[in-house]
């Protein structure tokens, strides 16, 4: 492939686990660290994006403090769309959905390396799960397998308002926190709850709302 930036052997090598999960015939062609939310109620899962001659997965294995092991996938003959999306507010990581028409999967990670799964992914499938030709006129229905239609490929620009995005989620939780500290700090200094009440209350709504906002866009 022309976007393979390891060998099989280094990914297997760096991977520990990972050959123990490989099917009959399947090499891994690239990856890349990421974060992988598969949907469906599962929270999002950093560690290891894996794109193979047969399926995209999301990979983790850690062994200590106990053996824990996250593998989400998704076959490229099931792939029906693919998109680059690049968010508002978010200068540095870029996401890919990637949906079999059943669910969407997100994948994000820094830029650069969401560009070159998107261009390693459209090889892959090009060449590990080309669509079907059309059916000729004198072939039998019965001998003609299922046509795979070709994945639609696509880039979006997703604007969000700051006050949404996950930077200024972020911003407003560690600014409520920080109310609260200097509210309690006041408070204990002077002897005086009007002088410190109010900076802890706005602190306890800036975190709640933080929260909120966090759990509404999930």
């Amino acid at each position: 492939m022309a976007m393979k930036s390891e060998s099989a052997e280094k990914i297997l090598t760096r991977l520990k686990g990972l050959r123990a999960h490989m099917q009959p015939g399947e090499e891994p062609l690239f990856s890349i660290p990421a974060i992988w939310d598969g949907g469906q109620g599962q929270r999002s899962m950093p560690g290891d994006v894996v794109l193979t001659n047969q399926r995209l997965f999301g990979y983790a294995f850690v062994s200590f403090p106990r053996e824990r092991l996250f593998l989400d996938a998704i076959p490229l003959s099931s792939i029906k769309a693919i998109s680059l999306r690049e968010k508002s507010f978010e200068p540095v990581f870029r996401e890919l959905l990637v949906s079999d028409g059943q669910r969407n999967v997100y994948i994000r990670s820094r830029r650069r390396q969401i560009e070159d799964l998107y261009e390693a992914l459209r090889v892959a499938i090009k060449e590990f799960a080309p669509a079907a030709q059309p059916v000729l006129e004198n072939a039998r229905v019965e001998d003609t397998p299922a046509i795979r239609p070709t994945p639609i490929y696509g880039r979006q620009e997703i604007r969000t308002p700051f006050e949404r995005s996950p930077l200024g989620i972020t911003l407003l939780f560690v600014g409520g926190l920080l109310l609260e500290i200097i509210g309690i700090v006041l408070w204990l200094t002077t002897q005086s709850a009007q002088t410190g009440l109010p900076l802890f209350f706005a602190g306890v709504i800036a975190v709640i709302t933080s929260i909120l906002v966090r759990r509404y866009r999930r």
